[in-house]
């Protein structure tokens, strides 16, 4: 049996376009990379409440390619935090634009800090806590 994606909502969602695809009609490695950490972002700024840059990036793999047209879904989640630190997992589908087929394209992993206002590394709040 294939795998399937996720059953929760993405991350972000995007429409491959052309003015990111090479001379074969596929999708830049580092445009899905980009949006990867733009997934990576959203999640860790929403856990920490501020700002949380990528500060490291690993473990990609790129399994399948994306072509113009690919609607592209981008589920990420915390897979681990240290005390200012959270290490984000991102898998990536594409779906063809005229069907129901659908595949990972892609994988990676990204680490985000947590930053105060005054630009610092922040610890996290616990889980649950209120922050303010």
């Amino acid at each position: 049996m294939a795998e399937a994606p996720p059953s929760s909502a993405p991350a972000i969602r995007a429409t491959a376009m052309a003015c990111d695809a090479n001379p074969y009609g596929k999708i830049f490695v580092g445009w899905l990379m980009g949006q990867m950490a733009l997934a990576a972002g959203s999640v860790a700024s929403r856990r920490c409440g501020g700002r949380a840059p990528v500060v490291a990036a690993d473990g990609f793999s790129f399994t399948a390619p994306v072509a113009i047209g690919d609607e592209v879904s981008f589920h990420a989640e915390i897979t681990a935090t240290g005390r200012t630190s959270m290490t984000v997992a991102v898998a990536v589908w594409r779906r063809d634009r005229h069907g129901e087929h659908t595949e990972r394209a892609a994988s990676g992993r990204f680490t985000l800090v947590s930053m105060g206002a005054d630009d610092r590394p922040q610890p996290l709040q616990e889980e649950g806590s209120s922050l303010g």
